[in-house]
């Protein structure tokens, strides 16, 4: 638990994003958002809304640590679709936190992963990677440089 305790809080994010995923194709876009996290059951869990003002669009993400299984649940959201997307689930290990979940992109069925790294009191890094081959090979389709607001 409390793994995510460094994200809580206001901070500036700088996103990078594939426009087109899993096409083998480098056409990325870059575009700015504010996050806000605030912890859930004394660190056992925690929210975070991020507005991404030139896209007129927000996301939100809730994890949850399950005490049992010693692992977290990411769940994500968006204010495009309003559904919970599949979750993905991992654990940190030196600073590192690596999630893994089975998700569909256009109908195709995918493994999702989440890293978190380069963990400080005033910055963070978030990466997405899909693989369309279950987990041979990864396509990093989506980076957040998280900055202390």
């Amino acid at each position: 638990m409390n793994d995510f305790d460094f994200l809580l809080g206001s901070w500036n994010v700088a996103n990078r994003r594939l426009r087109t995923v899993l096409s083998g194709a480098g056409d990325w876009v870059e575009f700015p958002g504010t996050s806000t996290s605030r912890s859930l059951f004394d660190g056992g869990g925690n929210t975070d809304e991020i507005l991404f003002p030139t896209l007129g669009t927000r996301g939100f993400t809730l994890r949850l640590f399950d005490v049992e299984r010693q692992e977290w649940a990411l769940y994500w959201s968006n204010s495009q679709t309003g559904r919970l997307f599949p979750p993905v689930f991992g654990t940190f290990t030196d600073g590192r936190g690596d999630f893994y979940g089975d998700d569909e992109h256009e109908g195709r069925p995918i493994r999702a992963h989440y890293l978190w790294s380069g963990i400080t009191p005033d910055s963070a890094r978030w990466e997405q990677e899909f693989s369309a081959d279950g987990g041979r090979t990864w396509e990093s389709n989506w980076v957040m440089e998280f900055t202390r607001a």
